[in-house]
């Protein structure tokens, strides 16, 4: 894989892990409202959902990083994480906020179109 190609995998599991982060961890904090746009009353109703999000983000994360991890040998790996990260930015914005396209879904495509070019 190329190096340019492992740069933006690896931005796109930072992404993911910070994702994790806040939907894990800081949903119903000052960081998490902010991001969502939520009240804390939204936040404390829809904490448990957004904690199955986070934990689902980790595996985009892991998936990436494995990817990373094989070096060459990973590539095939990387397209097919950067390519669920691509769906899952689509489908968020198609059913959740227009929003995650650009925060998800554009560096998903990115990693996508590098690795398949490395």
């Amino acid at each position: 894989m190329s190096t340019v190609a492992s740069i933006a995998i690896a931005l796109l599991a930072l992404l993911h892990v910070y994702i994790l982060v806040l939907e894990m961890f800081m949903w119903d904090k000052p960081p998490g409202l902010k991001a969502f746009r939520m009240s804390p009353e939204q936040a404390r109703a829809t904490k448990t959902l957004a904690m199955n999000q986070g934990l689902y983000n980790g595996f985009l994360a892991a998936g990436l990083l494995w990817a990373l991890r094989l070096g060459a040998e990973g590539r095939a790996i990387a397209i097919f994480f950067s390519a669920c990260v691509l769906v899952a930015g689509v489908f968020g914005a198609l059913t959740a906020s227009r929003k995650i396209l650009w925060v998800q879904g554009l560096p998903g495509a990115i990693a996508l179109i590098l690795s398949l070019l490395a």
